[in-house]
C-alpha cells in the first residue's frame, strides 16, 4: 500500500507540475500575442507596482511604438566570424591610441585621483572610455526607453528587458537626466562607458555630488562610474590585465583556455617566453591562463585575475584583450 500510494502521489505531482508548465507557455504565449499597445498598458501596472511614477510613466511611453530596426538588430546574425586581428584593427587603431594618450594627459589629475581611490589606473579607464565611446564620441542615437519597451514587448529576453526598462524610468524619476537626452545603443547602454541602466544603479557615481550620477556628460562622474565598476568587480591594484608572449612549437592545444590556470612559474617551465625571447617575469603564487583569440597558433596572451574582471564588463575575449592593449598602448 504505502508504494502505491507513493506512486500516485509522485504522478499527481508530475500531473500537476504539467499543467503548471503549460499555463506558464500559454501565459507566455499570450503575452507575446499582445499588440505593443496592451503590453504596455500591462507594463504600466507593473511598473506602477515597482515605484514608478504615473507621470514618469506617461511621459516616457505616451505615443512610442515599436522600433523594428531595433528588433532587426537584436535578431541579426553576424554572417562570418571577425577574426581577432580584424577586430583590433577597427578598435585599437593608431588615431585612437594618439587621442586616448591626449586625452590621459588632459585629465590626469582627475584620472590620478579617481585611480588612487578605487585602485584602478588610469589607463585603463582610459581604455574603456576609448572602446565603448571613442571617447564620449559615440554614444548611441535610439532612445533608450523606446529600444527597451520595444525589446521587452518583443519577447526574446523579456524578463531582461523588462527589469532594465523599469530601471530606466527609475533613472528618469531620479533626475539624472531628461528623457529627451536619454539615448543609447540599440540594445539600451547608456552614455558615455554604456551602462545598462542595471550597471547604472550598481556601479554609477555621483563623483562631484551634484545630486545625479552623470555618466553622458560629467568626466569625473564617467571616470569614477567605470573605476568603480572594476573596482567592486574584483579588480586587483597593482597587476596588469596580461601580457603578450609566446609559445614553444608544438605547444598543446590543452594548454589554452581561461578554465587552465597555471602559476607563472610553471608557465615559464612549460616554455611561455615574453615575445622576444626572454623569460617572463615571475611573482610567486600568481596564476595566470593563455588565451589566443585567434585559436593555437594566432596572437597569445598570458592573462591575469584582472582580465577575468574585464570580462564581467563585456564576455568577450576579443573586448578584452583589446581593453588590455588599448591601456599599455597609451602609457
Amino acid at each position: 500500500m504505502p508504494g502505491r500510494f507513493a506512486i500516485r502521489r509522485r504522478s499527481l505531482c508530475a500531473i500537476l507540475f504539467f499543467i503548471f508548465l503549460l499555463n506558464a507557455s500559454a501565459a507566455s504565449a499570450a503575452e507575446s500575442k499582445m499588440s505593443f499597445e496592451a503590453w504596455i498598458d500591462d507594463f504600466k501596472v507593473r511598473a506602477q507596482t515597482a515605484g514608478i511614477q504615473e507621470q514618469i510613466l506617461n511621459e516616457a511611453l505616451s505615443g512610442i511604438s515599436p522600433n523594428m530596426r531595433v528588433i532587426e538588430l537584436d535578431r541579426k546574425q553576424p554572417e562570418g566570424k571577425k577574426t581577432f586581428s580584424a577586430y583590433l584593427d577597427l578598435v585599437v587603431t593608431g588615431k585612437r591610441i594618439q587621442k586616448g594618450r591626449a586625452l590621459l594627459a588632459e585629465h590626469r589629475p582627475i584620472l590620478e585621483k579617481i585611480g588612487r581611490e578605487y585602485g584602478v589606473p588610469p589607463q585603463y579607464i582610459v581604455a574603456l572610455w576609448g572602446i565603448e565611446s571613442s571617447y564620449g564620441a559615440n554614444t548611441g542615437g535610439f532612445s533608450v526607453v523606446e529600444s527597451l519597451a520595444t525589446l521587452a514587448w518583443e519577447g526574446r529576453r523579456r524578463d531582461f528587458f523588462t527589469g532594465e526598462l523599469v530601471k530606466a524610468l527609475k533613472i528618469l524619476q531620479g533626475n539624472h537626466i531628461s528623457l529627451e537626452n536619454m539615448k543609447g545603443s540599440w540594445a539600451g547602454a547608456m552614455g558615455q562607458n554604456q551602462f545598462m541602466p542595471s550597471s547604472f544603479f550598481n556601479f554609477a557615481v555621483d563623483y562631484n555630488h551634484d545630486g545625479r550620477r552623470d555618466i553622458w556628460s560629467d568626466k569625473a562622474d564617467i571616470f569614477a562610474s567605470t573605476a568603480n565598476y572594476l573596482s567592486k568587480s574584483g579588480w586587483i591594484p597593482d597587476e596588469r590585465w596580461g601580457r603578450s608572449v609566446q609559445v614553444p612549437a608544438g605547444f598543446s592545444k590543452t594548454m589554452y583556455g581561461l578554465d587552465t590556470r597555471k602559476t607563472l612559474g610553471e608557465w615559464s617551465q612549460a616554455g611561455v617566453r615574453l615575445p622576444g625571447g626572454g623569460k617572463i617575469p615571475v611573482v610567486s603564487g600568481m596564476e595566470a591562463s593563455l588565451v589566443a583569440p585567434d585559436g593555437p597558433g594566432g596572437r597569445t596572451f598570458l592573462v591575469y585575475d584582472n582580465y577575468r574582471v574585464i570580462l564581467k564588463w563585456n564576455r568577450s575575449v576579443y573586448f578584452a584583450s583589446a581593453v588590455g592593449l588599448l591601456a599599455d598602448s597609451l602609457l
